[in-house]
């Protein structure tokens, strides 16, 4: 087999590397640690380009500085760990969406990559990026294997924070065990079986706009919720069921308090709840005033000492903080996400518009 070039973005060796074939240029991206453990596809020049010619972006535009390690993320840089993450040129626009999310500072990337808590950048994309590539999961086991998109998509970010951001196991990367969505963590809201307004209409967009928002978040806790139709009580039983999920003493929302948090509703559940009265707004309110404990509660635990023992303390600053999405198959189980809720910013969400209309002939396939 012919030589093949590689391009990389990595310390310490930022630049071009020249390997004898591909299996051999895939073992010096290991041995230099520039992939996540699992097999890359290997960045050759052409595959590079045709990733930057998605962007309809000059491939050395500047998106900003990823911390921890500050390194400069170019589009061609963000490319490279898009080639390596297997994306399809059609999702490109995805990555730069959650890429310039995860880049403004109030996402508080440096402090989140460096700490020790299990915290990762969940990705939710609504609007009509939805149906890029085959579609972006919403459904049954949108978390789990077998969706390329929503695989290639996170695993994009998790190696542009590797490779640019310097977010490396044990080094600066400080998580004490870390969890699966370090690998790849991204779906897309279940828009079509939501009662409810899409979660970006939510947040100030426009319906027909394309959106990606970014939190960092712990892996999904399963709810269990059994829910009766002809029982008034079922929506406000469920409502506490997912409030006393986040609010459980062992997650930072309820010691650190404040921060973001997902709640992510199955079709059913959120039917149940919309069938009561509710509203997308109605819900966050319902579990930000459920989702507390009292100091006493606290002063059991080893959580961090609050020292009034008589108070409540909630666990979100505002029902804005608990972001409400539908997604996953009908059944007994939602799920919860409580996060890290600390750094500069407390652990904010982010949203970006995606721009999905690039127009750019890309070069001919390598």
């Amino acid at each position: 087999m012919a030589a093949a070039d590689v391009n990389i973005a990595s310390e310490p060796s930022e630049g071009r590397l020249t390997a004898r074939d591909e299996a051999d240029a895939l073992e010096e991206l290991h041995r230099l640690e520039c992939t996540d453990g699992l097999p890359v596809v290997v960045p050759t020049p052409e595959r590079v380009a045709r990733m930057v010619a998605a962007t309809c972006l000059d491939a050395d535009l500047t998106l900003g500085n990823m911390g921890p390690g500050f390194g400069v993320c170019s589009v061609e840089k963000l490319a490279i760990a898009a080639v390596m993450a297997g994306c399809l040129p059609e999702v490109m626009p995805v990555v730069v969406a959650a890429t310039r999310a995860v880049l403004d500072p109030a996402f508080d990337l440096t402090e989140m990559q460096a700490t020790t808590h299990c915290t990762a950048p969940l990705i939710i994309v609504n609007g009509p990026a939805r149906e890029l590539c085959g579609g972006i999961a919403s459904g049954v086991g949108a978390l789990g294997p077998g969706h390329r998109a929503n695989a290639t998509i996170g695993r994009a970010l998790r190696l542009a924070m590797i490779n640019i951001g310097g977010g490396r196991v044990g080094v600066s990367d400080m998580a004490l065990l870390g969890h699966p969505g370090k690998f790849t963590f991204c779906l897309a809201e279940n828009e079509e079986e939501s009662p409810f307004t899409p979660l970006h209409v939510g947040l100030g967009f426009e319906k027909d706009q394309s959106v990606v928002t970014v939190v960092g978040a712990e892996p999904p806790h399963s709810v269990l919720g059994v829910t009766d139709a002809n029982d008034q009580t079922s929506a406000d039983r469920l409502l506490m069921s997912l409030a006393l999920a986040l609010a459980n003493v062992g997650t930072n929302n309820a010691s650190l308090r404040g921060g973001a948090a997902v709640v992510v509703l199955n079709p059913e559940h959120a039917d149940v709840l919309a069938a009561s009265g509710h509203t997308r707004a109605s819900v966050a309110n319902a579990i930000y005033e459920r989702a507390a404990n009292s100091g006493a509660a606290l002063a059991r635990t080893a959580a961090v000492p609050v020292g009034d023992a008589a108070r409540e303390f909630r666990c979100f600053a505002s029902p804005d903080d608990v972001l409400i999405m539908v997604a996953g198959g009908s059944g007994l189980y939602s799920a919860v996400m409580p996060s890290w809720c600390a750094g500069p910013h407390r652990n904010r969400a982010v949203s970006v518009a995606i721009d999905v209309a690039p127009v750019c002939e890309l070069p001919s396939r390598a």
